[in-house]
């Protein structure tokens, strides 16, 4: 791999672990990993902090898969190096190097990746998730529909073999970040949006 594409994968690691919400979160006077679900992603820091910085963290979180692939594809990386450099971003807001890799699960910043490298799927994706949300008023739920989907929806639009797989794993992950929400679903207790 030249040494260009390597040092953006790194790049995109460290832009990946900039803590937006717990950032948010400290400058409000809060620290949102002990308050709420303790994640500090934008769902919970809108039940702790309010809706407007919950928007803030989800355009961040975005903001830190998609720059980063917009260099890489201002580079002209092939679709393999630029799935890599995704997957380096969202890395890093999961296991962030600036909060000893206890971070978020991934949502917005695997959205936004997919928003520079598959928009049409990563539209498709905001559809499934808004619809599963707007039904049943469970973030988290809205989150595994869509992350279920990811590789479906890559391989159903037909965009290369790389970005299928990239997909595979940021929807894989996904899951995996949310299997204490998947057990409250199982059990029924899994806080609705609006609810505190």
């Amino acid at each position: 791999m030249p040494a260009t594409e390597i040092i953006v994968i790194i790049f995109s690691y460290l832009v990946g672990s900039i803590p937006t919400g717990f950032i948010f979160g400290a400058l409000a006077g809060v620290d949102v990993r002990n308050a709420g679900s303790g994640n500090i992603g934008a769902t919970n820091v809108a039940r702790v902090l309010g809706k407007s910085r919950g928007a803030l963290t989800l355009l961040a979180d975005a903001a830190k898969g998609l720059l980063p692939v917009l260099v890489a594809l201002q580079l002209e990386f092939d679709y393999p190096a630029a799935a890599w450099v995704a997957v380096a971003a969202f890395l890093g807001h999961v296991f962030p190097l600036y909060l000893k890799f206890r971070g978020g699960k991934g949502v917005a910043t695997g959205l936004g990746a997919l928003l520079g490298l598959a928009p049409l799927a990563a539209l498709l994706l905001m559809a499934v998730f808004a619809a599963v949300v707007l039904t049943s008023r469970i973030v988290s739920l809205g989150s595994i529909a869509a992350a279920m989907a990811t590789p479906i929806m890559l391989w159903w639009l037909a965009y290369p073999p790389p970005l299928i797989g990239m997909g595979g794993f940021l929807g894989a992950m996904v899951i995996v970040r949310h299997r204490a929400n998947i057990q409250r679903l199982r059990a029924g207790a899994e806080p609705r949006y609006g609810s505190r």
